[in-house]
């Protein structure tokens, strides 16, 4: 069992920075791949990046390559997702889980088993 809690959401004008963190409680979180998805009001539940256990192998979208840093400390049981060059299309909820024990990485969620409660990124125009 893994409880997520995230922070560090906020409001920033376009072309600021935030930093989320996600921070697990539980034994098996560097046994975890972990991942950041996002949801924007009317849309789907969108991937935004993901790292693999273990190792520091990432993944991202293409529109946030470049601009967001995935990152983990195992030895502090969280994972990061900084946040650079921010545009008005990046605001939703963030959301950062982990998924099941046998998946070394994943770009869906449906292969992510525990989930935060997602703080709320906007970024003004």
């Amino acid at each position: 069992q893994v409880q997520l809690a995230e922070a560090g959401g906020g409001l920033v004008q376009a072309g600021g920075s935030l930093r989320l963190s996600c921070a697990a409680a539980g034994r098996t979180f560097s046994r975890h791949a972990m991942g950041w998805f996002r949801q924007a009001p009317g849309k789907e539940r969108e991937f935004v990046a993901t790292i693999a256990r273990s190792e520091d192998r990432t993944y991202y979208v293409d529109s946030v390559k470049g601009r967001f840093t995935i990152s983990r400390d195992d030895a502090k049981n969280t994972v990061y997702l900084q946040l650079n060059s921010l545009i008005p299309y990046d605001s939703a909820l963030y959301y950062c889980a982990a998924a099941w024990l046998d998946i070394n990485y994943s770009l869906t969620p449906y292969d992510y088993t525990y989930w935060g409660q997602g703080p709320q990124v906007t970024v003004s125009s």
